[in-house]
């Protein structure tokens, strides 16, 4: 599916046409099928710009089976809404049963065609069985949902020639879609939904916790309605355990609704299957909160939400600025301080929104005491501080005032050396800290419920090998685990499983890999709903710094610039405060448009709260 460009048009190989100043591009693909050889790749669509919708060919008249495959992997990646283009392909019985989306395969390059289609079991001259191939990268599941994935992907794809007709079609093919990575990444776009976790509330005001769950939507086929169905039909498997939604069940948009988009007020109305007498206040806020935090990711000028029931009938509104105080969400949240420990191996801060100079001692025992200083993390409320020893044996929480006191050690390690004792430790919006020793004789994972409870062990059942970091998201039900095993680091995602009520402590099941082709992952934190900043390397790479998803997606986008020998970074949730890292140059920060900046020279450790 390669194309090239000449004179500002696309020529694509085979039969095409381009209209791109009505922002349209028709593609078909007619090469002819050699009668034996090797196996041939589809090449993948190059990217189009921004405003281009690329549509299919339907099949050319006595097309012969290598060309009706060619055609129809080329229809599987346009931005035809219902792929009725790739159902001409089809027998009629095959187009009216196959399910495009039930998945979606992603390979490495375009799938590849078994040239020589070998006679199908039919044993006629009117049947032939083709192969599809290709190396698998990932796979999203019916509920939009990207899972990394490997290994060899084969299927077989059976034509026959019709009777009447003499044309040939497709009668037997397996359901979903299958393209290369490059048109995946033209297609699709991903896109945080949001729920609620469930059982937790933050706050005087006990505000739910926003909790994000990517999914990818195609971008160019009405992708505003594609969420709000996708949100309606509710989180994805993995999360689904530890989250809520305020919709109750059944809710839907109202029959017909498409093309959803903001007014010129950047007002959405939202056409709801709901009569209003089951549509409480305090639910109908919730719901609202739900789709402005989704639908920003997609209209970042939203500024309302109008959910409609039945009969038309106005359910409620609600403003960009309401919908963040009816509910906590991380990205939201501007922390005011960066805080580090400086030379003397004391804790310091220093406002976010300075210019990288003038870092002050906290007041209280952690930066007016005698306490040597390895680690910290300040609680989102920026009211405590949980802290390291400068030996790596011992956590402690004090208040973040003058009058503040260390007491006594939360957990303590026995590890042979520092880097074999506690990890920094992290916070999440309920106040419950996390820490994990890596003593190799006796690891483990802890939680200390709202910084002040006795250190619990939490079970992390298919653990695979030693915790060396932990970093909880701000939603306290997932937390990122970089492990070594066999002298490797990978990152991982955990769900946070809490039994309410009955005293036990939580565990982190669901382990899944957020960097899969990163084999040694050195620091990392969180930098957005379902994003993280990863310094890591590839299997003979050297270092590098980039985005990865919690669902181990790869993001579009520019990397951090290059900075040697990084051993620690901090990023917030909220993508407005700098980047700082600690490095060989000391404690660096990056603000945005800028290049690294020196901070500290001495200063090591650095973490905004979180």
């Amino acid at each position: 599916m390669g194309a090239d460009r000449e004179g500002g048009v696309q020529r694509r190989r085979g039969r095409a046409a381009a209209y791109t100043a009505l922002g349209v591009v028709l593609l078909a693909g007619c090469a002819s099928m050699p009668d034996s050889g090797d196996l041939r790749d589809v090449e993948s669509t190059p990217r189009q710009d921004t405003g281009v919708r690329v549509f299919a060919m339907p099949p050319a008249d006595d097309a012969n089976p290598g060309e009706i495959m060619q055609g129809f992997l080329e229809a599987l990646t346009s931005d035809d809404p219902e792929y009725d283009t790739a159902r001409k392909y089809l027998a009629n019985d095959a187009a009216r049963t196959w399910r495009p989306e039930r998945s979606t395969t992603v390979l490495a390059n375009g799938p590849s065609i078994e040239t020589d289609c070998r006679a199908g079991s039919r044993e006629t001259t009117n049947s032939v069985t083709c192969v599809l191939t290709g190396t698998r990268v990932a796979t999203v599941d019916a509920q939009q949902a990207y899972q990394p994935a490997a290994g060899t992907y084969r299927r077989k794809v059976h034509l026959t020639r019709d009777g009447k007709t003499g044309q040939w079609r497709i009668d037997e093919l397996p359901d979903g879609v299958v393209m290369g990575k490059s048109d995946f990444q033209r297609n699709y776009t991903s896109v945080d939904k949001y729920y609620f976790a469930s059982g937790t509330s933050v706050g005087s005001a006990g505000e739910p916790v926003a909790v994000a769950d990517p999914v990818f939507v195609r971008s160019k086929v009405d992708p505003m309605t594609q969420m709000v169905r996708s949100l309606l039909d509710g989180p994805s498997d993995w999360l689904d355990p530890v989250v809520r939604s305020g919709f109750p069940t059944g809710t839907a948009l109202q029959k017909g609704v498409s093309g959803l988009a903001p007014d010129d007020q950047n007002r959405l109305t939202v056409p709801l299957n709901l009569g209003a007498s089951r549509v409480a206040p305090s639910k109908c806020t919730e719901m609202a909160t739900q789709l402005l935090f989704t639908l920003r990711n997609l209209a970042p000028t939203l500024e309302s939400v109008e959910l409609q029931g039945t009969g038309g009938r106005r359910l409620c509104d609600l403003t960009e600025e309401r919908a963040e105080s009816a509910a906590w969400h991380g990205s939201a949240k501007r922390p005011e301080y960066l805080y580090y420990v400086d030379g003397r191996h004391r804790l310091v801060r220093m406002p976010t929104g300075s210019s990288g100079t003038g870092s002050v001692q906290v007041p209280g025992a952690l930066g007016e005491g005698d306490k040597t200083l390895r680690s910290v993390a300040v609680s989102r409320d920026e009211q405590s501080v949980a802290a390291v020893d400068n030996y790596g044996a011992s956590l402690h929480v004090t208040s973040l005032t003058s009058d503040g006191s260390l007491g006594d050690a939360l957990v303590t390690s026995r590890g042979a050396t520092p880097d074999e004792r506690l990890t920094t430790p992290s916070w999440d919006a309920r106040g419950d800290l996390w820490v994990a020793d890596r003593d190799r004789q006796d690891a483990a994972l802890y939680v200390v419920e709202h910084g002040t409870a006795k250190a619990e062990k939490v079970t992390v059942p298919d653990l695979p090998g030693r915790i060396k970091d932990v970093r909880v998201a701000a939603d306290g039900v997932r937390v990122a685990l970089v492990v070594e095993k066999d002298g490797k680091q990978s990152l991982l995602i955990g769900r946070i499983e809490r039994e309410d009520g009955t005293g036990a402590a939580p565990s982190v099941v669901g382990l899944r890999s957020a960097a899969p082709d990163l084999e040694e992952v050195g620091t990392m934190t969180w930098a957005g709903d379902s994003r993280l900043l990863v310094v890591g390397q590839e299997q003979g790479g050297v270092q590098q710094m980039r985005y990865v998803q919690v669902d181990g997606a790869t993001l579009d986008g520019p990397a951090p610039g290059a900075l040697p020998g990084v051993k620690a970074i901090a990023a917030s949730e909220n993508d407005r405060v700098p980047l700082v890292a600690y490095s060989d140059d000391g404690i660096v920060r990056l603000p945005t448009g800028a290049q690294w900046q020196k901070v500290d020279k001495d200063g090591t450790a650095p973490v905004y709260p979180g």
